[in-house]
């Protein structure tokens, strides 16, 4: 069965987190004490796992959970896989804090979690960290009388940042020859909680438009005022309720706002799938974090033609043992799943992401293959 329930799992460790959201529920089979092979090989059939898993993270994923669940239960039916959508931090600090088995996650673990984690996990190579969702991140609006709008890096950074403060102001403008644009007030929405969406967003604003935005990249959003909401949903939500806002989100969950068609190089390029997958395509791997670590250093201030670079790579982060024999045949199963064609067409589907590449599942596949229940 796949049902939507709300609330959030305890932390089963010291680490508090305030989780928010829907709880994913898929399978209704029993936790029978089933190992898993041991690591090195193919994963083991679905169909021949039982357990129960919790998840926790990324909301901008929820969409293609939804699918991967779904799919993993029809073949697994002795298996259950529980995700909670409360955000990328917070499932980050959950999954370090040994309160789930896998987390979501729109940010790899940086380099002050990264210890966190491979101390949860028993070691630098043991951390699991696997790229499986790509998809733009579209700056959405919605403004009365304007169906298309382009903006650039530089003149994003200055309506997010509170400097331009109306629709007709010339900068915007002069991205949108002969368009008429009203002098409606803009009200910026960003995410109220830490979020791995607006690490991604920032860190394009802060690569891209140099120094028309003088913040950092962070998951927590630095500029004050404006209007905040949890999670994409409530992003969504608040673009879409007001008159003249723009916010940031997944583009799978923006429905029918308008999304802008943002500058690269000479050309105005707008969020589909293909687009943010050519931007992962080009992006080098970040190396010395650990051989099952598939970390990327995104290429955000690239004018290649028919790329789109704010874009939000989800990580599916696990470990590679577990001290119960059952969730870790069921993480490895369900992990196989989410890489595998049919995962990804799953996702590609219900949420508009751009499918893995053969060459990059080929590469995932070894960590998935490497989780098994530790000795």
């Amino acid at each position: 069965m796949n049902t939507l329930r709300h609330g959030s799992r305890a932390r089963l460790a010291a680490v508090g987190v305030a989780a928010s959201g829907a709880l994913l529920l898929a399978g209704c089979g029993a936790a029978n004490e089933s190992a898993p092979p041991a690591g090195g090989g193919s994963a083991p059939a679905a169909s021949n796992v039982s357990g129960t898993i919790a998840g926790a993270g990324s909301s901008a994923q929820q969409a293609a959970m939804q699918s991967w669940i779904a799919g993993f239960t029809a073949v697994a039916p002795e298996a259950t896989v529980n995700y909670d959508p409360s955000g990328s931090g917070a499932g980050r600090d959950q999954f370090i804090g040994n309160a789930v088995q896998f987390a979501g996650s729109d940010a790899a673990l940086d380099d002050e979690e990264l210890p966190l984690a491979q101390q949860r996990c028993g070691g630098a190579d043991n951390v699991v960290q696997i790229p499986a969702y790509i998809s733009p991140i579209a700056v959405v609006y919605n403004l009365q009388g304007v169906d298309k709008l382009q903006l650039s890096a530089s003149t994003i950074a200055k309506i997010f940042n509170r400097q331009i403060t109306t629709w007709n102001d010339p900068a915007i403008a002069a991205d949108n020859p002969g368009v008429q644009l009203p002098a409606t007030a803009i009200t910026p929405v960003n995410r109220s909680d830490k979020s791995g969406t607006t690490e991604n967003f920032t860190q394009y604003l802060a690569a891209a438009a140099g120094a028309d935005w003088p913040h950092k990249a962070s998951g927590d959003w630095p500029v004050s005022g404006g209007e905040a909401a949890q999670g994409t949903s409530g992003v969504v939500s608040a673009v879409k309720g007001g008159q003249g806002t723009i916010g940031y989100a997944d583009e799978s969950q923006a429905g029918d706002l308008g999304k802008v068609a943002v500058k690269v190089g000479s050309a105005y390029v707008g969020p589909t799938p293909d687009a943010a997958a050519a931007v992962v395509e080009n992006s080098p791997r970040v190396e010395g974090k650990g051989k099952n670590n598939f970390a990327i250093e995104l290429a955000r201030d690239t004018a290649q033609s028919g790329t789109y670079p704010i874009v939000l790579v989800t990580y599916e982060i696990a470990c590679t043992t577990y001290p119960d024999a059952a969730q870790a045949g069921v993480v490895r199963a369900f992990l196989d799943h989410v890489i595998s064609e049919d995962g990804q067409k799953a996702a590609a589907d219900a949420a508009g992401s751009a499918p893995i590449t053969s060459t990059q599942r080929s590469q995932y596949q070894t960590a998935v293959d490497a989780i098994a229940a530790g000795s």
